[in-house]
């Protein structure tokens, strides 16, 4: 069986290339671990490639960053099976400011508009990861919100969605998320107020894992994610859900390096609703933004 591997930024997005390429990688090396003939578009037109290649394949994912992932996920979905997020889900989650107002009205803490005046966290509305997200005292510029700044430890939890809605509806089993690990993230504020992500630490176990792990799976369901799902949070007087990312994101490396399970059996079987209903790890990973994997 063919699957398509379509990874944005190696060829298109240089500021975000390493992480692509180490994502695409681990993926590469389990699908055809498990025997699947792996299919990567050119260094043509993105949306052309996907086009060009879907139809030939028996199922395919796409790796983008937030703003493209809707399009292109929805050029992928009118050729083949999809193995990630619908299209409109992933498009509401792009929208940090509409997404955010949705997980509030659904009781799920996330961090408040900020002030006009005093520090603050401004972001992009539509960005991706730690992209143009700094701490400031100024007011955001056209294209870009602010947000209270809460103090607390960071950590995301990546899961597997089973498939609910979509071109597999009918494989709906009723199974919740397969959750795979929590993972501490490392970030740093530069003297300029820029934060950066910088990689982290999977699998943690931390105190109010169990209140973690619910409060990033409302989160993600809230939205209609599907597929591998990334919920950034804030752990302080409540569990802060800070980014909710309807995709691979780069914390996968340090997973694949520790899981028993073969990430592509798993993405593959969430996609027709029939995910594991646990997965199993052996030691620890640390890992940087680059995808370099230190095991513990």
């Amino acid at each position: 069986m063919k699957v398509l591997l379509a990874e944005y930024t190696v060829a298109h997005e240089p500021a975000l290339a390493h992480e692509g390429a180490a994502m695409l990688s681990v993926l590469k090396s389990s699908f055809e671990h498990c025997g699947y003939d792996v299919v990567l578009p050119g260094p043509g037109d993105f949306g052309e490639e996907i086009t060009r290649l879907a139809p030939g394949c028996d199922m395919g994912l796409v790796i983008a960053p937030d703003h493209l992932l809707s399009k292109y996920t929805f050029l992928l979905e009118q050729a083949t099976h999809n193995l990630g997020c619908g299209f409109m889900a992933t498009a509401l989650c792009a929208n940090k400011v509409s997404s955010g107002k949705i997980l509030a009205e659904n009781g799920i803490p996330v961090p408040v508009a900020a002030p006009a005046t005093g520090k603050h966290v401004i972001k992009p509305i539509k960005g991706c990861g730690s992209q143009g997200v700094r701490l400031s005292g100024e007011f955001p510029k056209e294209g870009e919100f602010a947000q209270e700044y809460i103090e607390g430890e960071n950590y995301s939890v990546s899961m597997v969605i089973n498939r609910v809605i979509g071109d597999a509806c009918a494989y709906f089993s009723g199974k919740p998320p397969v959750v795979l690990a929590v993972n501490q993230q490392e970030i740093a504020v530069g003297p300029d107020g820029t934060i950066q992500y910088l990689g982290g630490e999977t699998p943690l176990h931390p105190d109010r894992e169990k209140e973690i792990i619910d409060t990033a799976v409302k989160a993600a369901t809230v939205l209609g994610c599907q597929g591998y799902c990334g919920v950034d949070v804030v752990v302080a007087d409540k569990i802060y859900i800070v980014d909710v990312n309807p995709r691979i994101t780069t914390s996968i490396v340090g997973i694949t390096a520790c899981i028993q399970e073969e990430i592509a059996d798993i993405l593959v079987s969430a996609s027709k609703g029939n995910g594991p209903d646990a997965v199993h790890f052996s030691g620890r990973a640390r890992f940087d933004c680059n995808g370099k994997v230190t095991r513990i």
